[in-house]
């Protein structure tokens, strides 16, 4: 299949294709007789497999790892266990903190009476260091 039709299958740009192929994360297709990128099905299930992990929040370095594993079949279900356990505590900081920052935002939103008053408890707190 054509990068077109990759894109096209996967709901990913052309752009973020070529990316992936820049940063190593997605081999080089073979090219045919005249040239043309020819991308199989094992690219398309490596593009699926990379389009998960960022929408799960994987960084790229993380994705090299995973695929570097699968690559080298020395996959071991422990270690992408690992990976992900350590990845999710990440993610839990990172909810952890938006709420606080929501609670803060609520907090203080609901202290402020708007209209033309010259004090501004929004502004105090942001003025404030942390």
């Amino acid at each position: 299949m054509t990068r077109g039709n990759l894109a096209s299958r996967t709901g990913c740009h052309l752009e973020t294709i070529r990316y992936y192929e820049q940063t190593g994360l997605m081999p080089n297709p073979p090219r045919s007789p005249s040239g043309h990128r020819r991308y199989s099905e094992a690219h398309e299930r490596r593009l699926r497999f990379i389009l998960r992990g960022r929408e799960l929040g994987f960084t790229i370095d993380d994705l090299r790892k995973l695929l570097g594993l699968v690559d080298q079949r020395r996959i071991s279900c422990g270690d992408v266990r690992a990976a992900a356990l350590a990845h999710l505590a990440d993610v839990r900081r990172k909810i952890a903190d938006l709420r606080r920052m929501e609670r803060t935002l609520a907090d203080t939103a609901a202290r402020c009476r708007g209209g033309d008053v010259p004090d501004c408890p929004i502004i105090d707190t942001l003025s404030r260091p942390a």
